[in-house]
């Protein structure tokens, strides 16, 4: 059933066109991600076909009865109604307490919040999370979201894609949110130049889709082609988690990526990272933290030790109020601990890029504003100016000399982003990195971080970013610990969901996980933290001292599978010389899977 058509729809603001003819149609049942660069019109794209803006030209037609939610990124909460009010309606309390679709929207979106606050008393978050839960909640035959995801943890972004994905409704959402996208759409359209290019699956079919239509038609673009196959790269050889994401044939994107090397070469990132930081980054020991100062406010770390080394890249996880940001000040030096001593490597230059927008001198050009910090930058083996570098993330042309105090909010952030990198640091401390960056900025900023060498430590809702930038996840649990998650961001929802906390302690990582990966940076273990009962101090050093040295030999059985892995590639047309190396290869991985048992038998005593 035909639920929406768009017959020739044109529309522009002043001399920009977004929308030239465009003819289109959803039917009963789409679920379609919308894509595009910000400003290219996806959000004049939906609100066309909601209805709430009239096009230039053109005709827009929805069948008859038609039931539309739509979610703008502006909200229209009166300030003078409660939550409840706004929410739930008239409805007796009875009814809706009584219908547990009802009650599970309200404690997944806005359980924190009272019922009775008026709207004049929320925060923008909790204002966003509000008009989401009053969409949900009522029936609709299409439902448009435009960027559902803000204000949202990973946990609450989980949830609404499975309760997305469980509705009959059609779905039209504009997200720059890959995981989300791949989670609930099974459509792509994408807004460029004026046109809306359609793709069949979500965003990773998206991606290799766009890149065979790329490599067919020979695009003159050879980076941005170049981005695209590394990003499918990165889509194929992902942890065991990922691969089961993309719903394009794994034959086409074999094919695709069989010459492409890894998204980053860990081991030479680490080397270089330990050149530039020396043996020690940051060193926590028996640390203890509150958020609002000594004693005051939520408790985020309890008498807590753990290491970053050179070369990690840890994504720090946790609900919202857990204390992700707290943590990373602490690393900053913004605030001090209660107790307990956070050592800091002599050699650290630090950036660090919080939720807060520095003040800029609204006056000044946005080229002046970056070269003002160095016109020329190393990142990996090449060298990029000032420019080179504004044109990657989104400052094109005339864009450079724009003034400072005509920015959006969002380019803001990514000028800040950039002076920051341009300071040359090895230390990156990023809190919400990729608030207002669109899909193609994020693959240039994630493109960028590959070649950089040195420690990053990640807080995103983001979870696509999150688990392609960074090897390592650790989470705040809400037991005052930093607890190592093995297996990601899936990890931590399933011991959200289960109510389970297990927790890294004595230098390992929760008893019953697997390895670190192979090619993982060193450090990053916590230490020192009560050793584990019935074991002697004597026997407990000997543990730790075994899984340390399980840990370097692990590293370097990755360095080995790298070196392999491109002879492999340099004697493709020798078969004899192929299928020697495809053996050692074998054997390395048979090694080292009886290596990650040793280590997994040693964090279990250490654990139990």
């Amino acid at each position: 059933m035909n639920l929406v058509n768009l017959e020739s729809v044109s529309h522009a603001y002043g001399p920009k066109p977004l929308l030239g003819e465009v003819s289109l149609g959803i039917e009963a049942g789409d679920r379609i991600g919308v894509v595009g660069r910000n400003g290219d019109g996806k959000t004049t794209l939906i609100s066309v076909i909601a209805g709430t803006l009239k096009p230039d030209a053109g005709r827009v037609t929805h069948t008859r009865g038609l039931r539309i939610g739509f979610l703008s990124q502006r909200d229209d909460l009166d300030p003078a109604v409660t939550v409840r009010e706004v929410v739930l309606g008239e409805r007796a309390e009875h009814e809706w307490a009584g219908d547990q679709a009802v009650r599970e929207i309200l404690a997944n979106l806005i359980g924190d919040i009272d019922l009775s606050a008026r709207a004049s008393e929320l925060s923008g978050g909790e204002r966003r999370r509000t008009a989401l839960a009053r969409l949900l909640i009522d029936e609709h035959d299409l439902v448009i979201l435009d960027e559902p995801t803000n204000h949202l943890d990973i946990e609450a972004i989980a949830w609404l894609a499975g309760h997305l994905s469980q509705r009959r409704s059609a779905l039209l959402v504009v997200t720059h949110d890959r995981w989300f996208l791949d989670a609930v759409s099974t459509r792509t359209w994408e807004v460029v130049d004026g046109t809306v290019q359609r793709y069949e699956g979500g965003y990773a079919a998206y991606v290799l889709a766009k890149a065979e239509r790329a490599r067919i038609a020979q695009a003159s673009e050879e980076r941005r082609q170049n981005l695209m196959r590394k990003e499918i790269a990165w889509l194929r050889r992902g942890p065991p988690a990922r691969t089961s994401k993309p719903k394009f044939r794994i034959e086409a994107a074999q094919a695709l990526i069989a010459n492409e090397p890894p998204v980053r070469d860990t081991v030479e990132l680490v080397k270089f990272a330990s050149a530039r930081l020396g043996k020690t980054v940051y060193d926590l020991d028996q640390v203890t933290l509150h958020a609002g100062g000594p004693g005051e406010g939520p408790l985020v770390l309890d008498r807590c030790t753990w290491q970053f080394g050179p070369g990690d890249r840890v994504g720090l996880i946790g609900v919202n109020g857990s204390g992700k940001s707290s943590v990373l000040r602490l690393l900053a030096d913004a605030v001090r601990p209660d107790s307990g001593t956070v050592v800091r490597g002599k050699t650290v230059r630090l950036a660090h890029l919080s939720q807060e927008l520095a003040e800029l001198d609204p006056n000044r050009r946005v080229l002046e504003t970056v070269e003002e910090i160095r016109k020329f930058i190393q990142v990996g083996k090449r060298e990029w100016t000032a420019s080179q570098l504004l044109e990657r993330l989104g400052f094109r042309g005339e864009a450079q000399w724009k003034v400072v105090g005509d920015l959006s909010g969002g380019e803001r952030r990514r000028l800040q982003l950039l002076r920051l990198l341009m300071d040359d640091p090895n230390v990156l401390l990023l809190d919400e990195p990729t608030n207002d960056l669109d899909i193609e900025t994020l693959n240039e900023l994630e493109d960028l971080l590959d070649a950089w060498p040195g420690t990053l430590v990640l807080v995103s809702h983001d979870r696509y970013f999150l688990e392609r930038v960074t090897d390592r996840c650790v989470a705040l649990l809400g037991d005052g610990r930093l607890s190592l998650l093995p297996g990601g961001v899936e990890e931590y929802l399933q011991r959200r969901s289960s109510g389970t906390a297990l927790t890294a302690r004595a230098g390992s990582a929760p008893a019953g996980s697997r390895a670190p990966a192979a090619g993982e940076a060193g450090g990053g273990q916590p230490e020192a933290a009560p050793a584990a009962p019935g074991l002697s101090a004597r026997e407990l050093r000997e543990l730790q001292k075994e899984l340390s040295r399980l840990e370097r030999q692990l590293d370097k059985i990755s360095g080995r599978e790298s070196v392999l892995h491109a002879a492999m590639a340099d004697a493709a047309s020798d078969y004899g010389r192929l299928a020697s190396l495809d053996a050692e290869l074998k054997d390395l991985r048979a090694q080292k899977e009886t290596v990650e048992l040793e280590w997994m038998d040693l964090a279990e005593k250490l654990g139990e």
